[in-house]
């Protein structure tokens, strides 16, 4: 077993073995490009320390081409960096237990709660958790005519039930655009959730151990933290840690863990949310948040004093912990 306790004297100089490591990006979800920007920065930071560091760039979503592919390259242990269907609900997770290989983040079950956001509001409400007043939509069921016909509170935000980085995502204010934003959302996903627009602050809380770091709070110089405001320079600003009081804070970490805690991740994740009239509403966890250095978990892990490096280090010392100590959450 390669993990142990470790120190970094200086960046360049690495002295603790991890084995081999396999940093698996890229997939056939809506996010490919998003992931391999993850997984090439943190390739680069752990070639740059000195580790045995190898890109497995997935190209499709096989899964007995994916495992001969894992299998060829030897690896230790797998740094997951992919976003979204493959790398976010499960299915990359089975095939590494599979395998018996250690991988970051969250197991199978933890994967497919957070990613369907059906089956996380659930779980989140059974916790005592504030969420979006939501209805679920099934397209095979969906009936056009009968649902407009109903006495609905505009704005709505309608989105698939399965996706990440708000792909197919509407925010509608006038009932004459919810049947293109319906339609849009269908395209991802044959469930998609009908939620309540809540207006307040948009925060994110970073998970590392288990624990939160500081509050993100994110300003979008767009209608909303959409695809584009998220992933082009300048749309969108950051304030880390969030202007917000001590109690607050404290309140808004602790729906984060809460959050972490009730899907069974492990490891790391960062949680979206909303705080309005000192209510905190919880959106979602993304298992597998973004990895660039800019992505808002290191941006989080920065303020704490955990550089990049750190960052990638600590999440593969928690693959090999749960692993040697069989606490696999799920």
């Amino acid at each position: 077993m390669f993990w142990h306790r470790f120190r970094i004297r200086n960046k360049n100089m690495v002295n603790y073995h991890k084995g081999k490591i396999g940093v698996l990006m890229g997939g056939p979800s809506e996010e490919r490009e998003i992931s391999l920007k993850s997984g090439k920065a943190v390739y680069q930071t752990l070639k740059e320390a000195g580790l045995d560091v190898l890109p497995i760039i997935i190209e499709n979503g096989n899964i007995e081409e994916n495992i001969q592919k894992i299998k060829d390259a030897k690896i230790d242990v797998a740094f997951i960096a992919l976003h979204g269907r493959f790398g976010e609900d499960g299915t990359i997770q089975s095939i590494l237990d599979s395998l018996n290989i250690p991988y970051t983040g969250s197991g199978v079950l933890a994967s497919k709660l957070a990613l369907d956001k059906v089956s996380s509001h659930g779980r989140f409400l059974k916790a005592g958790l504030n969420v979006p007043s939501y209805t679920v939509v099934d397209k095979e069921q969906f009936d056009k005519d009968s649902f407009f016909k109903k006495e609905l509170n505009f704005p709505l935000v309608i989105k698939p039930a399965s996706q990440g980085s708000s792909i197919g995502l509407s925010i509608v204010e006038e009932r004459q655009d919810l049947s293109k934003a319906i339609e849009s959302a269908f395209g991802f996903d044959e469930k998609i959730i009908i939620e309540e627009y809540i207006k307040g602050r948009e925060l994110t809380v970073g998970i590392l151990d288990d624990k939160a770091l500081p509050v993100i709070e994110i300003i979008p110089h767009r209608k909303f933290f959409d695809y584009t405001a998220k992933y082009t320079a300048g749309l969108t600003e950051y304030i880390v840690p969030a202007s917000i009081d001590e109690i607050l804070t404290e309140k808004v970490k602790n729906a984060g863990v809460a959050a972490h805690n009730t899907l069974g991740c492990f490891g790391f994740s960062r949680v979206d949310m909303i705080l309005k009239d000192d209510l905190v509403y919880v959106l979602e966890v993304n298992t597998i948040p973004g990895l660039t250095e800019t992505s808002l978990l290191p941006k989080a892990a920065k303020a704490a004093g955990i550089d990049f490096l750190q960052l990638c280090l600590k999440i593969i010392d928690l693959a090999y912990l749960r692993t040697s100590s069989t606490a696999i959450k799920m």
